[in-house]
């Protein structure tokens, strides 16, 4: 445990990791080493295996009795992670994906937070974006608006709250997500975890939710996890599908919007116009003026803006 909280918060702040894993064999295991060497232990690290295929199960029986191993027919890794959920018996829920891993002090940082301001809805933080080969590209804050206010204000390696107008802004931005993301378990579960029905977007989904029924959130400015990028998701091999699976999934919350608050509408609308935007240009690029029309006039009936009416003339003219 960590030196500088109580032996009594320690004892009582469970942290439950879950890592949902599909043929991940080749990198499991650097998973789940960053999990177990961390500063400030996890309750419990449990690996909810969606019909590997290939050694998965082999490699993480090797860690014994340190790893909570279950298997479930394939149903996507939405699924995965809700049942892990349903599983952990901790009080708080952090997550990992089988290709990224943690750095030491992921659980450490918000378990000090949580001891400090134990009513946070949720805690975030800075992540690492790294290659194949494990070269570092860019962290995820800086990438973004919000991102950098904060990391001016609280210091690369500090840590603050955000309250709800900037939660708004949080979902436009996106600094962060779920290899970051820690909860109470019980609030995962209230919002009904993250929507199985979906293979673009339900991360995204859950934290516009998660944000709706939210009034304040941890952040860690120091990166405290990595996102390993490569080019056989589904997002990089096949963007059409995404683009369009991005439309659809942040459409689906429209019935939801109407009494969400005002700043949370706002960001929402911000992102389906946006998400509409991409697909028509992804469309006009790959020779398909005729569609990316249709998608722009499809953005207009949804929210009518004055910048529908210069994207539509940026996509004719080519």
């Amino acid at each position: 445990m960590v030196s500088n909280l109580s032996a009594a918060s320690a004892e009582a702040l469970r942290i439950s990791v879950v890592i949902p894993v599909y043929n991940g064999a080749a990198t499991i295991g650097r998973a789940l080493d960053s999990v177990l060497a961390q500063r400030y232990s996890a309750h419990e690290v449990i690996v909810v295996d969606d019909g590997s295929q290939d050694q998965t199960a082999e490699v993480v029986r090797r860690y014994g009795g340190r790893v909570r191993y279950v298997r479930q027919d394939n149903a996507g890794p939405s699924a995965a992670r809700n049942y892990g959920v349903k599983l952990a018996t901790g009080d708080w829920v952090a997550f990992l994906d089988a290709d990224d891993w943690y750095y030491p002090e992921r659980l450490a940082r918000h378990a000090r937070m949580i001891e400090v301001d134990p009513d946070l809805d949720f805690l975030v933080g800075n992540f690492d974006y790294r290659d194949a080969k494990g070269q570092h590209l860019h962290d995820s804050m800086s990438a973004t608006v919000l991102g950098r206010e904060l990391l001016e204000r609280y210091g690369a390696t500090g840590q603050g709250v955000i309250g709800q107008e900037a939660l708004g802004r949080f979902i436009a931005e996106q600094f962060s997500d779920t290899r970051t993301l820690t909860l109470p378990c019980r609030i995962f579960l209230e919002l009904g975890g993250f929507p199985e029905d979906m293979k673009i977007c339900e991360d995204l989904t859950f934290l516009i939710r998660l944000c709706a029924r939210s009034r304040r959130a941890g952040v860690v400015c120091a990166a405290s996890a990595v996102y390993s990028v490569h080019d056989t998701g589904l997002i990089r091999s096949d963007r059409y599908r995404a683009q369009s699976e991005t439309v659809r999934a942040l459409r689906a919350l429209s019935g939801e919007m109407g009494a969400a608050p005002d700043y949370i509408r706002s960001a929402w609308t911000d992102l389906v116009k946006k998400a509409y935007l991409n697909l028509a240009y992804f469309l006009a690029k790959s020779g398909h003026k005729a569609q990316a029309v249709k998608v722009l006039v499809q953005s207009f009936v949804f929210r009518p803006r004055l910048m529908d009416i210069k994207s539509l003339g940026s996509i004719l003219k080519g």
